[in-house]
């Protein structure tokens, strides 16, 4: 099974989604059962870097960082729709 880091998923989902939560995170990540705390952790400290904005317990989108960044605004119709790469078009 392939599986990528927490922190990546949170990012794709935050700027794809709109918002992110540890359940999110978990299938999107493919995560093991079990990750809940780690990710709860990851996505806390992402908040306090502003990448994430927390709107309830467990759930953020995203943060000043991220809209702030150049990477916002790019086109992910040719992103890959199989792997650990399930992007979803934002239109």
């Amino acid at each position: 099974m392939n599986r990528e880091p927490a922190w990546v998923s949170a990012i794709r989902l935050a700027l794809l989604e709109g918002h992110v939560d540890v359940e999110s995170v978990i299938e999107e990540a493919n995560l093991i059962d079990g990750r809940e705390r780690t990710v709860r952790d990851v996505l806390s400290t992402m908040a306090e870097r502003e990448l994430l904005k927390p709107i309830g317990e467990d759930a953020y989108v995203p943060g000043t960082t991220l809209l702030e960044s150049d990477r916002f605004d790019l086109d992910f119709d040719r992103a890959s729709e199989g792997g650990t790469h399930r992007w979803k078009s934002a239109g």
